[in-house]
């Protein structure tokens, strides 16, 4: 009977905790019967373009977890704290043309006529649901905090994942921003958290949402998943294109390489600037991240002038050594000759002004 006991308090100790706000909600209602009716839904679940497997065949989830934390992988973290530039958080640009600051990971502000859109904004210790549970954000990547945040028009979200989306970092940013745009699906996590479904806009892919009289954001396909509990894919991942009159810019999210960014290329591009990432890749999981090899490829496909890599320079959520993404996506883009910046954390880069491509990393 005592042991009956225990496992009825473990199951509802379970079920207070996965229904804790940190989780958020998942679809339900109008917004669930719209994912349903999806072109891209099948089996009780949102699907890729393509068929895509979280491991390769012949991989198993066991064999993965064991490399992942019993096997010795050198040069993770940082030896140093990483030197970053103290962002202009607030400063109003001195011309039209778009500015980003990055933070570190897939985390950056544009700047773009006296509007500002913040993107996948993780400015918490760790990126998971819990303060102890992760890899913690490397030593000195916390020079901004989200306090420091005031006046966002648009904070923008590509998917669920707790890299891209922090219940904390939002919970102090809301009060401070106007509008949120996200992948369909999205929007139940934020209601969860009490932001009004007046201030959401959750886009479909190739659906589109004008925000302000030259402001103007798509939603397209990325290959990836979503889920912040234990059932996947019930929430969209995308990435977006963002466009005023003056530049267009690609904004990727997570996404494992395929044929969707020649389709992208070719109906939304050129693009001035195209944001991808480049890290936290393997093997055991090659068909969600790019390698970075892919990720130049990728700007190759979409047609942009310039890339700027991320998903790296803050945690380390993979085997890799940190700076092996860096510095093999500069290799790859001096092979291909595509145009790369480089910007320390916390520096801001000006389109067609200021675009820095220094290899700060190896001066740490």
């Amino acid at each position: 009977m005592i042991i009956l006991y225990i496992i009825v308090a473990i199951a509802i100790l379970v079920l207070i905790v996965i229904n804790l706000p940190v989780f958020g909600s998942l679809p339900s209602g109008l917004r669930l019967d719209k994912i349903r009716h999806l072109p891209n839904y099948r089996n009780g679940a949102l699907q890729n373009l393509s068929v895509t497997p979280m491991q390769p065949e012949g991989i198993s989830f066991f064999t993965i977890m064991k490399a992942f934390f019993f096997e010795d992988h050198p040069n993770k973290i940082p030896v140093k704290a990483l030197k970053s530039v103290k962002p202009d958080i607030d400063a109003v640009p001195d011309q039209h043309l778009p500015e980003v600051i990055w933070f570190g990971h897939s985390s950056y502000l544009i700047k773009i006529n006296d509007l500002r859109i913040l993107v996948d904004p993780v400015f918490s210790k760790v990126p998971s649901p819990f303060s102890f549970i992760g890899s913690k954000a490397f030593p000195g990547t916390d020079f901004v905090k989200a306090a420091q945040f005031k006046n966002i028009d648009v904070l923008l979200i590509t998917h669920d994942h707790y890299d891209h989306m922090d219940f904390q970092t939002i919970s102090t940013l809301v009060p401070h921003v106007k509008k949120f745009v996200t992948s369909i699906g999205v929007g139940s996590h934020l209601q969860r958290w009490g932001i009004s479904a007046d201030q959401i806009h959750e886009l479909c892919w190739h659906e589109t949402v004008s925000l302000a009289e030259d402001l103007k954001f798509t939603a397209v396909p990325a290959r990836h998943f979503t889920g912040r509990k234990f059932k996947r894919n019930q929430t969209l991942w995308s990435a977006f294109v963002l466009e005023t009159s003056q530049s267009k810019l690609f904004l990727g999210g997570d996404s494992g390489y395929d044929t969707h960014f020649t389709e992208i290329g070719k109906a939304h591009g050129p693009f001035d600037l195209a944001i991808l990432e480049c890290g936290q890749y393997d093997a055991y999981w090659p068909y969600i991240h790019m390698f970075p090899e892919e990720t130049v490829k990728a700007a190759i496909d979409l047609q942009a002038k310039v890339l700027l890599p991320v998903h790296w320079g803050k945690f380390s959520l993979s085997m890799h050594p940190w700076n092996d993404p860096i510095n093999r996506v500069v290799k790859a883009a001096k092979e291909n000759g595509l145009r790369l910046v480089t910007p320390r954390l916390g520096e801001t880069i000006r389109l067609n002004s200021y675009l820095p491509d220094t290899n700060w990393w190896q001066e740490e």
